[in-house]
């Protein structure tokens, strides 16, 4: 038990310090660092969560295995690239919390992606990054749709592109590479509009009881 908790332990270090453990406790400053920062700014759960996770999926390209689908062996899918949606819609929250100042977790986002993912892995990601993420705020900004539909929206524009300008950067642009990553991503995405557009008419069913209680 002790052994498969120092086994445990040790990975986590790892992966925390990108494979060198003598950097761990300058990674955990700049991570108190960044949550200091953001907290600020008005960052909570919502943006710290966005921030620990685009560096974690960065990371996690390197290690995931790719699926191939036995009837078309040339379409593989990535689990990561679900999470890489949920990534747009943790963004949305996250600028619920921040405002406009959800642009420095994002740039926060990218800086951490710069030390866990390999380099043209990093400048690939950071481009598409900001490519989409860009779209992403300018449609949750400027629009006044539910948030369920600005989310699901946001999703279905910045998906495709964060998905082409990634893979063309990094070299690993095919349809079926590119279907499979898009459809991971919007899975992810479609997940989360359908709670909330579940609980966004309960929230309207239960407001019109009450303007019905009150007239009686």
């Amino acid at each position: 038990m002790i052994s498969e908790y120092n086994t445990f332990v040790d990975q986590l270090v790892q992966a925390l310090a990108q494979g060198h453990p003598h950097q761990l406790q300058w990674v955990l400053l700049a991570y108190a660092g960044t949550g200091v920062l953001l907290w600020s700014l008005r960052g909570r759960g919502w943006a710290l969560m966005y921030v620990a996770m685009i560096p974690f999926v960065n990371w996690s390209f390197s290690w995931a295995p790719t699926l191939h689908l036995p009837f078309a062996p040339a379409f593989g899918f990535n689990p990561v690239t679900v999470v890489t949606g949920l990534v747009l819609v943790v963004r949305d929250f996250a600028q619920r919390e921040m405002e406009h100042k959800v642009l420095v977790a994002m740039a926060c986002g990218v800086a951490w992606s710069f030390y866990y993912a390999s380099p043209h892995i990093a400048l690939a990601s950071a481009i598409a990054f900001a490519l989409a993420e860009s779209v992403d705020w300018a449609l949750f900004t400027f629009t006044r749709y539910s948030l369920s539909t600005r989310v699901m929206l946001s999703s279905l524009i910045a998906a495709p592109l964060d998905t082409t300008v990634f893979l063309y950067g990094a070299k690993f642009l095919t349809f079926p590479n590119w279907l499979m990553s898009v459809f991971g991503k919007l899975l992810g995405a479609y997940v989360v509009y359908e709670t909330l557009r579940r609980q966004e008419k309960k929230s309207a069913f239960s407001d019109s009881e009450m303007e019905i209680e009150a007239e009686t």
